[in-house]
C-alpha cells in the first residue's frame, strides 16, 4: 500500500524535501567522518594508531604479509611487492615518523582513558626511538628502525628475506601463488640494493668485521649451492601449492617454471654480485674490531641501542655489572645442583660441558634423530599446555606448531625462534627448532627451550596479545624486545616454580644453564661494544661460564656483534617482571593472585618496562582499595 495515496500532494512535497535534506546531511556527516578517519584527526587515538599502522604496513609489504591480515583478498595490493632498500627509503621513513609523531600530539593525553594513554605513550616512544638514529648517516634502512648492517650472517636481509618467503608468505589461492613468484622476480633487485648499501657504508668507514663477512659468504654459498629448481625457495613453493586444491596442475607447473627462472636468472646472479662485493671488502674487514665503538659516533649509537632494546636508561656499565652479579648467583645454584648429582670435579662450566657431551643426553644427527627431537618438543608442549589453566585467566586458542628451521637458513640462525601466527588464521604460530647439529641441544635442555619459545613463553604471550580486544594493531605486535624476551625468560622460571622440573634435576640444570647464558650476554654484549673486548675475549668468557661448545658460542657472539644491545633485553626484562611480582606479593600478601598478576602483565600487550611498572603499581593500589 502506498502512503502517497493517503497524503495531500503539498504534504508529500514537504516530506520529500525534508528527506532530501536528511540524506544530504547524512552524506556530509559520513564524508566528514571518512575524512577524519582517513586524513584528518580521527575521533579516537585507536583509530589514529590503526590508520598509521596500515600506512606503515603498506610501506613495508613483507611485514604486512607477516602479520597476515588481508593477503589473497580483494584488499591485497602488497603481497607481490618487496620494500625498497636504501637511503631514499630510510630518509622517507624518518619524514614519515615525524609526521606520525605530530599526529599523535594532536590528542590531549590528559583527556584520554587509561588504555588510550598507554597507546599514546607507546606511539611516541616507538616512533621516537627510531627517530633518534637520524644523526647516524651511515645507517641503512629496514622498516621504522634503521639497521647497522644490511648484510650479515643472521640479521642481514639476504638471510631474512628467503626465510620470510618460505615461512611468512602464505600460499592459499591463485593470487598469493602468483604474488609469490612476483616477489621472487623482485628479489634480485632487492639483493643488489643491499649490496649497494653495503658499499655506501664502506665509503663512510662502516665495514663488517672479518668473521661476519666470512660467515655471510658461507651462508650465501649454501643458498646458491642447489640447482635453481632444487632451491628451497622453489621446492617449498611447490609443497605449499600442492596443499591448495583449487590450483590447477597446469597453473602450478607454469608458476614453478617461472619461479625457477627467477632463481636462475635474477636471484642467483644477485647473490654472486653480493659475494664479489664482500670479497672486495676483505682487506678492510680484517682491520675491523668487534664492537660498535669503532664506528662513527659508535659509542653513542650503542647507548641508544641499549636503551631501545631494554626500554630502560641503564648505562652500559650498569648492565655489565648486573650481568656479572647474575652470573655469580646462577653459577652458585648450578654448583649446588651438580654436586647433588655427585658431580664435584672441575668448574661449573666444565661439568656442564661434560653433561652436554654425555651420550645419554644426545640424539643422533640423522633424519631419525631429528624426527625424534621434533616429536619430543611436541610432547613437552602438550604437557605444559595442560597445566596452564591453573595459572592464567586467558588461554590463547591457537595451536602451536613445531617445525625445523629451513635448512638453507640453519647455519646462520639461532638455536630456535618463534614465528607468530597470521592474524587471518592462514599461518599458525610456529616454534622453529634448529636441527643443524643435534649435539648443540642435549635432551636436558629441550624443556627450557620449549617453554621459552612456546608455552608459556613467546607463543603464549604473543597469541594472547593478538587476541586482545579494543586495542590498536600496534599493541597486538611484539615491538618491545625487553618485554617479549623478558616474559619468555620469566616463563622458564615459572615452569620450575610450578613443578615442571620435579624429579628432573638435569632438566632443571638445563633451565639454569639457559639462564646463565642470558646473564653472560649482558657481560659480553657490553664488553664488546662499550669496553673494547675482542671477539675472542667474548667467546672465551662465554665458553668459560656456560659450558657451551665453541662453535655455538661463536655464532652467538657474532650475533651480538651484528645487533648491539638486543641480547641484553632478555635478562633485564625478566628481572623487572620478577621484581614487580615480588613487589606485588609484599604489598598484597594473602590477596596476591598469580593469575591476576599474569593478566596485568599480558593483557595490555607488549609495553616498555617503564609502563609495565606503572600498570603493576596501579593494580596493587586498586587491589588494596578493594580489600
Amino acid at each position: 500500500m502506498q502512503i502517497a495515496k493517503f497524503l495531500p500532494k503539498e504534504q508529500m512535497k514537504k516530506i520529500w524535501k525534508v528527506a532530501r535534506w536528511f540524506v544530504l546531511a547524512l552524506l556530509i556527516i559520513t564524508a566528514y567522518a571518512v575524512y577524519r578517519i582517513g586524513w584528518g584527526t580521527p575521533f579516537t587515538i585507536n583509530m589514529l594508531a590503526n590508520r598509521q599502522a596500515v600506512i606503515f604496513l603498506i610501506r613495508n609489504p613483507e611485514l604486512f604479509s607477516q602479520i597476515g591480515a588481508v593477503d589473497g583478498t580483494i584488499f591485497d595490493r602488497h603481497s607481490g611487492k618487496l620494500a625498497a632498500v636504501g637511503v631514499t627509503k630510510r630518509d622517507e621513513d624518518y619524514a614519515f615518523v615525524e609526521k606520525l609523531i605530530a599526529e599523535v600530539k594532536e590528542f590531549d593525553r590528559a583527556k584520554l582513558s587509561r588504555q588510550d594513554q598507554i597507546t599514546y605513550g607507546i606511539l611516541l616512544d616507538f616512533y621516537g626511538s627510531s627517530l633518534q638514529y637520524k644523526r647516524f648517516e651511515w645507517l641503512s634502512s629496514d622498516g621504522l628502525h634503521p639497521i647497522m648492517y644490511p648484510i650479515s650472517p643472521m640479521f642481514g636481509t639476504q638471510v631474512t628475506l628467503p626465510s620470510f618467503l618460505q615461512s611468512g608468505h602464505v600460499v592459499k589461492n591463485e593470487k598469493t601463488a602468483r604474488n609469490y613468484v612476483s616477489r621472487l622476480e623482485a628479489m634480485g633487485e632487492k639483493l643488489d640494493a643491499l649490496t649497494n648499501e653495503m658499499q655506501r657504508q664502506a665509503k663512510l668507514g662502516v665495514v663488517l668485521p672479518a668473521s661476519l663477512l666470512e660467515k655471510s659468504l658461507a651462508v650465501i654459498a649454501d643458498t646458491v649451492k642447489p640447482a635453481p629448481a632444487e632451491n628451497a625457495l622453489v621446492t617449498s613453493f611447490a609443497e605449499r601449492m600442492n596443499k591448495v586444491s583449487a590450483l590447477e596442475p597446469a597453473l602450478k607447473s607454469e608458476l614453478l617454471g617461472t619461479a625457477t627462472a627467477a632463481i636462475k636468472d635474477r636471484v642467483y646472479p644477485a647473490y654472486e654480485r653480493m659475494s664479489a662485493a664482500l670479497i672486495a671488502l676483505r682487506p678492510q674487514a680484517v682491520e675491523q674490531s668487534a664492537g660498535a665503538a669503532r664506528l662513527p659516533d659508535g659509542a653513542r649509537y650503542y647507548t641508544y641501542m641499549l636503551r631501545q632494546m631494554t626500554t630502560t636508561d641503564y648505562s652500559p656499565e650498569q648492565v655489565h655489572q648486573l650481568g656479572l652479579s647474575e652470573v655469580a648467583r646462577i653459577e652458585a645454584e648450578m654448583d649446588t645442583l651438580l654436586k647433588s648429582q655427585s658431580m664435584f670435579s672441575g668448574t661449573v662450566a666444565e661439568r656442564t660441558k661434560t653433561l652436554r657431551e654425555d651420550p645419554r643426553f644426545l640424539l643422533p644427527s640423522t633424519d631419525e634423530g631429528r624426527a625424534q627431537m621434533l616429536t619430543r618438543y611436541r610432547q613437552i608442549l602438550d604437557e605444559v599446555n595442560a597445566r596452564m589453566p591453573e595459572y592464567f585467566k586467558t588461554l590463547p586458542p591457537e595451536k602451536l606448531v613445531v617445525e625445523r628451521v629451513p635448512i638453507a637458513a640453519e647455519k646462520g640462525s639461532a638455536g630456535a625462534y618463534y614465528n607468530s601466527a597470521a592474524m587471518d588464521g592462514s599461518r599458525p604460530g610456529t616454534f622453529f627448532a634448529n636441527l643443524r647439529d643435534l649435539k648443540e641441544m642435549p635432551t636436558w635442555g629441550m624443556k627450557t627451550l620449549a617453554y621459552h619459545e612456546g608455552i608459556p613463553g613467546h607463543h603464549f604471550q604473543i597469541a594472547t596479545a593478538q587476541g586482545l580486544k579494543g586495542l590498536p594493531l600496534i599493541r597486538q605486535q611484539s615491538i618491545y624486545t625487553a618485554y617479549v624476551e623478558g616474559w619468555a625468560l620469566y616463563a622458564e622460571r615459572l615452569a620450575a616454580e610450578i613443578g615442571l622440573y620435579k624429579d628432573d634435576p638435569f632438566g632443571d640444570l638445563g633451565r639454569l644453564q639457559a639462564e646463565i647464558f642470558r646473564a653472560v650476554r649482558l657481560v659480553v654484549d657490553t664488553g664488546i661494544h662499550a669496553k673494547g673486548w675482542t671477539r675472542e675475549q667474548a667467546i672465551a668468557y662465554m665458553v668459560n661460564n656456560t659450558g657451551m661448545g665453541e662453535s655455538e658460542v661463536t655464532t652467538e657472539i657474532e650475533r651480538y656483534m651484528a645487533l648491539p644491545g638486543q641480547a641484553c633485553a632478555y635478562k633485564v626484562g625478566q628481572l623487572k617482571i620478577l621484581a614487580l611480582r615480588d613487589k606485588a606479593k609484599a604489598a598484597l600478601g594473602a590477596r596476591f593472585s598469580l593469575k591476576d598478576f599474569h593478566a596485568v602483565v599480558l593483557d595490555s600487550g607488549a609495553v616498555p618496562l617503564t609502563i609495565l611498572e606503572q600498570l603493576v603499581e596501579e593494580w596493587i593500589a586498586q587491589t588494596e582499595k578493594g580489600a
